[in-house]
């Protein structure tokens, strides 16, 4: 039975490959994903197993992206290289609020101590682009290229109040989020009335929802070309120092910034 069951993963993997028109670079970019996730080096043998390949040809995948630095070998196997970290700054650094984000922080009185991050949607997610290193509270927030729930975290709230309600369900439905803490919630209902006080508020706040003892505090960031993403802007804070007080000039700060990283053509007149 277990060879029956083999040889059937392994025609329906070749029959995959016949409907894909390049199997070689869609295995290359599972590989990349496969070690994105992984928490350390894996094996060659680990990795064609992932992909449910033959090691030979896993080999033959590895050692081509390790020629193109997409990947390198350790002692214990295979891990992402250098050249995946400067494609992805490369592509965070497209976008002019990335590129504008320090210069901004540095200007602002509140920012310039905080950590600042700027996320945009992936799926149901926050993920995060780029990062200002405040010196206030020591070494917190997200890493860049983490990703967390949007229902979640700040950012992520921040991004979902840009959508309308039914399509924040649509999206939930599809993806729901996970417990991280003894505060978060997934549940539709709370993040759609959420969403509303966001909206209200003027920033979206995360009380410990994604990590226990941080409270996020963020804006949405609006796109400055149309082929743009729709961003956020976000600071988080210790929650020992997140008072009423200092939470809203974060907020007020944020909104500043927000504004300062809006394309000029595309500010409302309003303001």
């Amino acid at each position: 039975m277990a060879a029956t069951g083999g040889a059937g993963a392994a025609g329906a993997v070749e029959a995959a490959d016949q409907r894909d028109p390049a199997p070689a670079v869609t295995r290359g970019i599972r590989i990349l994903g496969i070690l994105a996730s992984a928490e350390g080096p894996m094996t060659l043998t680990e990795v064609a197993k992932a992909l449910g390949i033959a090691k030979s040809s896993a080999s033959n995948l590895c050692l081509a992206l390790e020629a193109g630095g997409m990947v390198e070998r350790v002692p214990l196997g295979f891990r992402l290289g250098r050249r995946s970290a400067e494609l992805g700054a490369a592509y965070a650094f497209q976008f002019n609020q990335v590129r504008e984000l320090f210069a901004v922080c540095e200007a602002s009185p509140v920012l310039r101590r905080e950590v600042v991050q700027i996320a945009m949607l992936a799926d149901a997610d926050a993920l995060y682009l780029a990062r200002h290193e405040g010196r206030a509270h020591g070494r917190i927030g997200t890493p860049l290229g983490s990703r967390l729930h949007a229902a979640l975290s700040a950012a992520g709230n921040a991004l979902l109040s840009g959508l309308d309600d039914d399509e924040v369900r649509a999206l939930l439905a599809a993806h729901p989020a996970p417990r991280l803490t003894s505060r978060s919630t997934g549940d539709v209902d709370a993040v759609v009335a959420r969403l509303a006080e966001t909206r209200a508020r003027g920033y979206a706040l995360d009380e410990g929802r994604s990590f226990e003892g941080i409270v996020g505090v963020a804006v949405p960031l609006p796109a400055w070309a149309p082929s743009d993403p729709a961003l956020a802007i976000g600071v988080a804070l210790p929650a020992d120092v997140a008072t009423r007080e200092h939470v809203s000039a974060v907020g007020a700060a944020l909104r500043a910034a927000a504004i300062a990283l809006t394309n000029p053509l595309g500010r409302d007149p309003r303001g």
